[in-house]
C-alpha cells in the first residue's frame, strides 16, 4: 500500500502501515528526532473536513496524553496537525493486539487472560480516576509488548471522531461487538460502559467467543440490550460455570447493577476459579482451538427475596420461560428480591457436586392488561400461555426467532386480560424483542409498550422500546 507523499510531518520518516480503522489509519514511522520507532495515528481525511471534528480529536488526545505516565497506557509523545489532517505519535509496541491474539489462538489460558486483563483494568481504572472515559475498549485498542503486557490504546478517540455510539453520523465499524446498552442507544457513556465493555473481552478471552454475536452491526448491538448473557460452560465446556454469576453482574444492563471497578470485577473472576479450582475443576484451555458452542443457558445476578408468585414444585425446580431469562422455583424458604426468582445449576465434577445460584432481571407486578395488535391464533387446546412462552423462550435462546414468534403472537392473546399473570408482561415483552430480531421494530413497539404499562420498573423494557422507535422511525 502507497504512502501519500508528505503525510507526516518531516521529523517523522519512513511510514509504513500498521492498521486502519474506522476514524484514521495508523503507521510505522521512525522518529528522527530521538531515532526510535514510533506509531502515528492519522485522523481519516473525511473527518479532517469537519473542523469540529479535528478540534475535538485532539482535544481528546491531549486529554489522554495526561496519562501516558501509567505503565499499561500507551504513551503519547506528540498531538499536532500537518496539512489539516490532525495526529498523534505514540509508543510503537511490536507485539501487536489482543484482537490478532484471539484470531491467532482463540481461548487463551486463563492464567495468561488474567494477567491481561488485570492490566487493563488497572489502566482503565487511572483513567476513571482522572475523568477519562475510554468508550473504545476492545482487543483491538489492547496492545502488547514484546514481553506480552497489555497497553491501553485510544482513550476517548471514539469520541473524539464522533463514533461514540450507533446514533452517531457514520458506523462503529467492529466497534458495536462491545457497545455497552447505553452506548447501543444512544445513552450516556461512563465508566460503567468501559467496565461492561471489558467484560465483553473477558468473556471473548475466556471462551474464544463474544457472549452477543451476530449477523450484523445493529443486530450485535441490538443483542446488548435485549440478548441474555449465555453461561460459559455452555460456550466453552472446559471454563467453570461459577463464572456465570460474574458476567451476570458484569454485563447488567443497568449501569448501576455493574461492578464499581474494572478491579474489582477481575478480582471476582479470580475469585470464581479459584472455587472451581476448589471443587477440583482443572481447567485446561485448549490452544488455538475456538470450542464448538452448545445452547446457550441463561445467566443473572444473586437474588435477595422470595417472590410471592412462585410456587415449589415435585423435584426442585419449576421453570418458567420470561423475557430475559428463566423463573425457578425453590422448595422451603429464603429470601430474594421480588420479580428477581433464583435459578439453581447443580453441577457434578469428578464425584462432587456444585451448585451455581443465579437469578432472573428484576420486574414489577402486572397492572393492566395489554394490547396486541398482530394477530395471533388461538393457542391449542391445552397450551396455555405460559407454556407457549417458555417454548417460545427455548427457540429465543437458540436464535429461532422466526420459529418463536408465531408460539408468542398465541401466548400474547392467551395471556390478554390476566393482569393477575405476571407472565403477561413477559410475553409481550419476548415478542417485542423477537419482532426487533425479525426486522420488524414498528410492530414491536405497541407490545413493548404494553410490556412497560405491566412491568413499569424493568429497565430492558425501556431499552428495548429505544431500539425499536429507533430502527421503526
Amino acid at each position: 500500500m502507497a504512502v501519500e507523499t508528505g503525510l507526516l510531518p518531516d521529523r517523522y520518516t519512513g511510514p509504513q502501515p500498521i492498521g486502519q480503522g474506522g476514524m484514521g489509519e495508523i503507521y510505522r514511522a521512525t522518529d528522527t528526532a530521538l531515532g526510535r520507532a514510533v506509531a502515528v495515528k492519522v485522523l481519516a481525511a473525511r473527518y479532517s473536513l469537519d473542523e469540529a471534528v479535528r478540534e475535538r480529536f485532539t482535544r481528546e488526545a491531549l486529554a489522554a496524553a495526561r496519562l501516558s505516565g501509567n505503565q499499561n497506557i500507551v504513551t503519547i509523545f506528540d498531538v499536532g496537525e500537518h496539512r489539516d489532517r490532525p495526529f498523534i505519535v505514540m509508543e510503537y509496541l511490536a507485539g501487536g493486539s489482543l484482537e490478532q491474539r484471539l484470531r491467532a489462538d482463540g481461548v487463551e489460558p486463563p492464567a495468561q487472560a488474567l494477567e491481561w486483563l488485570e492490566q487493563a483494568a488497572a489502566a482503565l481504572d487511572a483513567a476513571h480516576a482522572e475523568g477519562v472515559v475510554h468508550r473504545d475498549v476492545k482487543p483491538a485498542n489492547l496492545l502488547l509488548d514484546r514481553h506480552d503486557n497489555v497497553h491501553v490504546a485510544d482513550f476517548g478517540i471514539a469520541s473524539a471522531a464522533g463514533l461514540g455510539s450507533l446514533t452517531q453520523t457514520g458506523t462503529v465499524l467492529g466497534t458495536a461487538s462491545y457497545l455497552s446498552p447505553e452506548q447501543a442507544t444512544g445513552g450516556r457513556t461512563t465508566p460503567a460502559s468501559d467496565r461492561y465493555s471489558l467484560a465483553i473481552v473477558a468473556f471473548e478471552l475466556l471462551t474464544g467467543r463474544r457472549p452477543f454475536e451476530g449477523d450484523s452491526v445493529a443486530a450485535e448491538a441490538a443483542a446488548h440490550v435485549t440478548g441474555v448473557v449465555p453461561s460459559v460452560c455452555d460456550v466453552n465446556p472446559e471454563a467453570p460455570c461459577e463464572l456465570d454469576p460474574v458476567f451476570a453482574k458484569a454485563l447488567a444492563k443497568d449501569p448501576a447493577e455493574r461492578y464499581g471497578s474494572c478491579a474489582e470485577f477481575v478480582a471476582a473472576l479470580r475469585h470464581a476459579m479459584d472455587d472451581a479450582a476448589g471443587a477440583t475443576h482443572v481447567w485446561a484451555a485448549p490452544p488455538r482451538a475456538r470450542p464448538a458452542p452448545r445452547q446457550p443457558r441463561p445467566v443473572y445476578a444473586r437474588s435477595r427475596s422470595r417472590p410471592a408468585w412462585l410456587v415449589p414444585v415435585t423435584g426442585l425446580l419449576a421453570l418458567l420461560a420470561i423475557g430475559g431469562g428463566i423463573a425457578v422455583a425453590r422448595l422451603g424458604g429464603g429470601h430474594s428480591t421480588p420479580g428477581a426468582p433464583v435459578a439453581v445449576k447443580t453441577v457434578t465434577r469428578q464425584g462432587q457436586t456444585v451448585t451455581v445460584a443465579t437469578t432472573a432481571p428484576t420486574t414489577a407486578p402486572a397492572t393492566t392488561a395489554p394490547a396486541t395488535t398482530t394477530p395471533a391464533t388461538t393457542a391449542p387446546t391445552g397450551q396455555s400461555g405460559d407454556a407457549l412462552n417458555a417454548q417460545a423462550y427455548d427457540l429465543m435462546k437458540r436464535g429461532d426467532f422466526a420459529g418463536a414468534l408465531p408460539l408468542l403472537q398465541q401466548a400474547v392473546q392467551a395471556l390478554q386480560g390476566q393482569t393477575g399473570n405476571i407472565s403477561n408482561g413477559y410475553a409481550n415483552y419476548n415478542l417485542g424483542v423477537t419482532l426487533i430480531r425479525v426486522g420488524r421494530c414498528s410492530d414491536a413497539i405497541p407490545y413493548l409498550e404494553a410490556a412497560k404499562q405491566l412491568e413499569p420498573g424493568r429497565h430492558e423494557v425501556d431499552q428495548a422500546l429505544k431500539i425499536a422507535r429507533r430502527c421503526g422511525g
